[in-house]
């Protein structure tokens, strides 16, 4: 589901090599505004989406809007005009809102703190196979421009969208809902993923009824707030390139199905560094050293690409920017979803970070201007900015977590010197959640 997701809201990158652009008149910033205006709704409706999640199931609610992406992205095919082309990207923000947040919560509902990286770097891995198979996708649906009086660009919209549809149908009938209610489990399997998941960071278990307070405790809560300059630090660049590496690579002087094509090994190398980071960081149980390393990766790719350099080390340096930007991705998710304690605080704060961050998105949708080619001067200055408020705030929250955690193990040491007992009960434990004496971030 995923998978298409990601190609289905960057195809449009593929799209604009294939006449997209000269079709529908995308003069001056047009296609950089069509961009934004995805970005905007799907910003404003993660967190709102999330709580929707609960009350419809996964299995209806995922499936759903999966469905409803897919007809809109069919539909994409047929535009004529700008306005419609920009009011369809509308709809596909809308439809694509619930998915990400929705799925990563649902994650965190069915594995501990560190097992949760790993499935979230399989979850989100999907992007980075959508982003090799949208260049071999584009690639082979190139030579179908003409058929049937559609453009190349329509095609490649529709063949996509249709693909989506089929997904979701299938979805409908496979997916489960939550570990208490998964019919292929046993009885005594589903009694042991509920107990693991539940006293995997406190030893009286979570907060899971829902009361106004958890929404209010997320939205309050030093956590999130410092965790979204991290989030956009990463999700810049992560949109940036993903949107304009098509563009970036024919800029190079590369002919349309050799740019399509030279998207590919980036997405591939992105793929396996995804998947080694999550194996290791939920083996070692850290997450920030991870994220430090993607960040080092961007660093290194766009200074490559700003400068001078010949050609070949440009494109090389986009292995280092597609590699940074998506393997440091799920680590940023999962240390805020291992460090907020409460199903609903947690279905709040992991969604409101994503929200506010992924505005970064709209920003990285207009940085990388025609005008600015082959160089891209301005796009690669401001992508070095994201990456460089990464570098500052990343240091700062590791710093406060690990001083909390040394608080509380120095109190809880003094305690058993002196034979003091828990002065808190289970239920006040359970609400105090990741305040708790007893809980533990995790570094």
């Amino acid at each position: 589901m995923y998978l298409l997701a990601f190609l289905d809201r960057s195809n449009i990158g593929n799209a604009k090599l294939e006449g997209l652009v000269t079709q529908l008149d995308l003069t001056g910033n047009r296609f950089n505004i069509t961009l934004i205006m995805f970005i905007i709704p799907y910003c404003l409706l993660e967190c709102p989406a999330n709580l929707v999640l609960k009350v419809f199931r996964p299995s209806r609610w995922l499936p759903g809007i999966n469905f409803a992406w897919g007809v809109v992205m069919t539909l994409m095919a047929f535009v004529k005009t700008y306005p419609q082309l920009v009011g369809v990207r509308i709809c596909l923000g809308i439809a694509e809102a619930g998915l990400f947040p929705g799925v990563v919560y649902y994650l965190t509902l069915w594995y501990p703190r560190h097992m949760l990286q790993y499935r979230i770097g399989l979850f989100f891995g999907a992007a980075t196979v959508a982003g090799a198979f949208s260049g071999l996708l584009a690639f082979g649906i190139g030579y179908m421009g003409g058929m049937e009086g559609l453009e190349a660009w329509s095609w490649i919209f529709m063949l996509e969208g249709l693909a989506t549809i089929v997904v979701a149908i299938i979805a409908f009938f496979v997916l489960v809902d939550f570990p208490d209610t998964a019919k292929f489990l046993t009885p005594e399997e589903r009694a042991f993923v509920v107990w693991r998941k539940k006293y995997d960071n406190s030893s009286v278990g979570e907060e899971e009824r829902f009361a106004p307070r958890h929404v209010w405790a997320a939205f309050r809560d030093w956590q999130v707030w410092l965790h979204i300059p991290i989030y956009v630090s990463i999700v810049g660049p992560l949109y940036g390139i993903t949107l304009f590496l098509p563009t970036i690579i024919n800029s190079f002087g590369y002919n349309t199905p050799v740019s399509q094509l030279l998207t590919v090994p980036p997405y591939v190398a992105a793929t396996l560094t995804l998947l080694v980071f999550a194996h290791y960081s939920d083996k070692l149980k850290i997450r920030s050293p991870f994220i430090l390393a993607g960040l080092t990766m961007c660093l290194i790719g766009f200074s490559m690409n700003i400068s001078t350099a010949p050609i070949g080390v440009k494109y090389f340096g986009t292995f280092f920017i597609v590699m940074g930007s998506y393997a440091a991705y799920p680590g940023i998710i999962s240390w805020l979803g291992n460090n907020l304690s409460g199903q609903y605080k947690r279905s709040v704060g992991m969604p409101l970070q994503m929200c506010i961050g992924n505005f970064s998105g709209a920003v990285a949708a207009v940085i990388y201007r025609s005008q600015d080619s082959p160089r891209f001067v301005l796009g690669h200055a401001l992508e070095l900015m994201f990456v460089g408020i990464g570098f500052i705030f990343l240091p700062i929250v590791a710093f406060i977590y690990k001083r909390i955690n040394a608080q509380r193990d120095a109190t809880e040491r003094l305690a058993t010197e002196r034979g003091e007992k828990i002065q808190y009960s289970e239920q006040e434990l359970r609400e105090l959640g990741d305040r708790a004496p007893d809980f533990r971030y995790t570094l």
